[in-house]
């Protein structure tokens, strides 16, 4: 059985981990298999008829795997119904039961459907409502009573030749690991692995592991490390499931989709994929499809392979090298925030969506004001024109426009930085690209998984993109969303929302569209909206407030990871969360 490597390809060549091939039904998943797409249902899932007609329109959109949520036996038994429904359709596409905190509705589950999906967070452990003190001998105690539990639900998933994901939520680790391992990646990893070994200990591989989170840096760290620490222990390639969770709608649920998975799929990472948009769940199989397409046509760099890093060479490299770049005063690069530049001329737009410094055609740097620049200079290269005679232009106060002419912009980007700092070149890195696409859609989730790749990395001092097809002020949106999304630069509010499911509590869409009607103008705020409690809380940790399903007509709103008001009528909500925001000094009137 195929052993796991760390990241299969190297930065910058693209070749996907060759996982090992896991059966669900009739689907064939990991090995040679392309990257399976799958959505999930929002559907009550006692309600056969409106399940089953949804699922249709997910399947018609090209969904491989397709999850409806399963909170107790009864729902986990009704599954059987909507399959037997779908396969009365003509559809043989494979149901995932999702289960949180009730293994007996995943025993359930397992007898009707094809895959289960369990959460290690509340699968057998419980958070109490007064922490514990997890001593070695409690802590032994909770595992032992995994092996036991989780061991009969594989050996029974095995019998049937069901498949498992385990899949690890950030939101939802229990108390038992939070306490041991922290609120880290390395809590996910170590989460997973205690189920994982459960499997391995009955002989059962048709497993597939996802390492989930809202935050983009977390989510992508702890696929990396996943990958890593599998290959250190010798663990078979087990399948890669990749999603931001809660990544919310519209341009910035699919931006912030695209930096997290995008990421990944370029490391060569990951076998099935999900986009989480708070829309109907057949609008996210299109965005999936795009960013797979657009990953997986990447082309060799035509350059000596003997010249390109590997990734040790290049992770030591990128590590800290945004704050460690020279700085241009408070102007640009080191520890300032990363700066967009633009050749286009200043609009008369509100600030949030102009750039920062203009490049006219004569080559000034200008501000948002038009006042001249005389502090920069720059220097735009590129990894083929990277020579001694280039470099001796290079005066400490350049910035370095470092340009990706050809079809693999992150290729391009990871050598043109590995030979600048080979070179002992320090200065501050602006990624700078030119845009063919003449579909705004298409654009973000093209620059997003491209510059959000290098982003994450952990350089580039800030973004220089031309879009000749596009508005530029969609451009620059985009670029700050890019930025937004790995938590750099704040220029907006920010929604971490879910995209809802069969527990959900309320309509999304509706009080989505309201919240952000009230609290858009609220620059740097982050505001969570989940529909339930089960990951609710957990996900929007980082959230500056929430607002969460409680029960049926119910919200429970927080401030921070406190839940400050409790049972409000779904009703009175919205006005009661910018209430709440008011009253704790962080509500600003709204300007024209």
């Amino acid at each position: 059985m195929n052993t796991s490597k760390p990241i299969y390809s190297g930065p910058c060549t693209y070749e996907r981990r060759p996982a090992i091939e896991v059966t669900i039904g009739n689907l064939k998943l990991g090995g040679t298999h392309p990257v399976r797409l799958q959505s999930m249902a929002n559907t009550d899932t006692n309600d056969t008829e409106g399940s089953v007609a949804q699922a249709e329109r997910i399947i018609k959109a090209g969904a491989d795997l397709l999850r409806y949520t399963t909170q107790g036996r009864r729902e986990a038994a009704n599954m059987a119904n909507i399959a037997e429904g779908i396969h009365h359709l003509g559809y043989t596409t494979p149901l995932v039961a999702d289960v949180h905190f009730n293994p007996n509705a995943a025993d359930e589950a397992l007898e009707h459907i094809e895959k289960v999906r369990i959460n290690p967070g509340n699968y057998v452990d419980t958070k109490s409502s007064t922490p514990r003190e997890w001593t070695d001998e409690l802590f032994e105690e909770m595992h032992n009573k995994v092996i036991e539990r989780f061991g009969k639900f594989v050996l029974r998933a095995k019998e049937l030749g069901r498949a498992i994901r385990i899949g690890v939520n950030h939101g939802s680790l229990s108390e038992r690991m939070l306490t041991r391992y922290g609120d880290t990646p390395e809590g996910m990893i170590e989460s997973c692995l205690e189920y994982l070994d459960v499997c391995r200990m009955h002989d059962f591989h048709d497993i597939v592991i996802s390492m989930k989170s809202s935050n983009t840096l977390v989510m992508t760290a702890a696929v990396r490390l996943l990958s890593k620490t599998l290959a250190e222990r010798g663990y078979p390639a087990y399948p890669l499931h990749l999603g931001v969770t809660e990544a919310g709608e519209g341009e910035d649920g699919r931006i912030k989709s695209a930096v997290g998975i995008g990421s990944l799929l370029a490391d060569g990472l990951g076998d099935t994929i999900r986009v989480s948009l708070s829309e109907e769940p057949e609008a996210e199989i299109p965005v999936a499809k795009t960013l797979v397409d657009y990953i997986s046509s990447r082309q060799p760099l035509d350059v000596d392979t003997a010249i390109l890093p590997d990734w040790n060479e290049y992770t030591n490299l990128s590590y800290n090298d945004r704050k460690n770049s020279i700085a241009i005063g408070k102007l640009a690069g080191g520890g300032n925030l990363p700066i967009v530049l633009s050749n286009a001329t200043p609009s008369n737009s509100g600030d949030s969506t102009k750039a920062d410094y203009y490049i006219s055609d004569s080559g000034a740097i200008t501000n948002a004001q038009g006042a001249i620049m005389k502090d920069f200079s720059y220097v735009e290269l590129d990894c083929y024109s990277i020579t001694e005679e280039a470099l001796a232009k290079v005066q400490e106060t350049s910035l370095i426009l470092l340009n990706a002419p050809g079809n693999n912009a992150i290729a391009e980007w990871r050598l043109g930085f590995t030979l600048l700092r080979r070179a002992g070149i320090k200065n501050s890195i602006i990624l700078r690209r030119t845009y063919t696409a003449n579909d705004i859609e298409l654009f973000r989730l093209q620059l997003a998984a491209d510059a959000g790749t290098i982003i994450i990395d952990g350089w580039s001092n800030g973004l220089y993109i031309s879009a000749p097809n596009l508005q530029e002020e969609d451009v620059i949106k985009t670029e700050l969303g890019v930025l937004q999304a790995t938590r750099l630069r704040m220029s907006k509010t920010e929604f971490i929302s879910c995209p809802g499911c069969g527990r959900t509590l309320y309509s999304l869409t509706e009080t989505i569209a309201k919240i952000k009607a009230a609290t858009s103008h609220l620059k740097g705020l982050k505001i969570g909206v989940m529909g339930c409690i089960v990951n609710g809380p957990g996900e929007m940790a980082d959230a500056d407030y929430g607002y969460v399903g409680a029960a049926p007509g119910k919200i429970d709103l927080y401030k921070g990871q406190e839940c400050i008001r409790r049972g409000i009528p779904k009703e009175e909500a919205v006005n009661q969360l910018i209430d709440l925001i008011k009253s704790e000094g962080d509500w600003r009137e709204p300007t024209n």
